[in-house]
């Protein structure tokens, strides 16, 4: 792999890389370019977005992820049908499961980095459980949502019959599950999933929107908000507050809180020291 380093970008590249990493002013955009399968997953796209995926958790500069897919017809359509693979039986697949999830992200419980799903096509089965796995979700207008396994015979193992249950109103839930249809964008926002719809020319607007925002609030405050909220899901409220988890203790007594105070003091923007 070779990497290619500036003062404005870090992009990671390597030959034929169906999985593209581009770091940028505290910005990581993680795009699936398989636009020949719409974007489909197979094991090597897998093996390298888990690996993208820990080299997210171990950069202290990334303070947001913007996951896609490559073109305009698809976000991801899950597992590549026609790759390798694909002739294990549902037992041999439930026996392999990746503790990560899909693409290694759609279970994943130690990426304290928001990550936002920029929805602009397709986001079935495993697609759809990446989206379940991010933390904000863009789309454009013409995207569809859909847990389609069942359409083939197969299961949506990887957090989508468990996580969509819990995410959405539960008759929303099954009546997305127990059809394998596919939903327009308008109707996931109506249910609670997707943040904001937009027309397809506006998606990359509408994200960045969603970015500002973020950027402009404390890296620590940040990523200590994601881990408690990951960290803590099984525990009541108050049992929660009491756990002390590194996110947390780190942004009680961080540079950031200081500089936060001083700039709510005189009247200025922040500048985030990010520790």
């Amino acid at each position: 792999m070779t990497i290619t380093t500036d003062a404005a970008a870090r992009v990671a590249v390597e030959p034929r890389d169906e999985v593209v990493l581009v770091i940028e002013n505290h910005v990581a955009t993680v795009t699936i370019d398989r636009s020949h399968v719409m974007n489909a997953v197979d094991e090597a796209t897998h093996a390298r977005l888990n690996e993208i995926w820990d080299q997210i958790e171990r950069d202290p500069e990334v303070r947001v992820v913007v996951l896609t897919g490559a073109g305009e017809r698809s976000f991801c359509v899950g597992a590549d049908m026609s790759a390798a693979g694909v002739a294990k039986t549902g037992l041999e697949y439930w026996a392999d499961l990746d503790p990560n999830g899909f693409g290694g992200l759609s279970l994943r419980t130690t990426l304290d980095v928001p990550v936002i799903a920029r929805v602009n096509g397709y986001a079935l089965g495993g697609g759809m459980e990446m989206v379940l796995g991010s933390d904000i979700v863009v789309a454009a207008d013409t995207a569809q949502f859909g847990l389609t396994e069942p359409r083939v015979g197969r299961l949506a193992l990887d957090g989508g019959i468990t996580q969509l249950v819990r995410r959405v109103p539960y008759n929303q839930a099954m009546g997305l599950l127990l059809t394998g249809r596919k939903a327009p964008a308008a109707e996931m926002q109506g249910m609670g999933l997707v943040n904001e719809v937009v027309p397809a020319a506006e998606l990359d607007a509408a994200v960045q929107r969603w970015v500002d925002q973020i950027l402009a609030c404390a890296p620590t405050s940040v990523r200590a908000v994601k881990q408690m909220v990951t960290q803590t899901a099984h525990l009541s409220s108050q049992d929660a507050r009491a756990v002390r988890l590194p996110a947390l203790m780190n942004a009680l007594d961080s540079a950031d809180s200081a500089e936060g105070v001083r700039a709510f003091q005189e009247k200025r923007r922040p500048e985030w020291p990010g520790k």
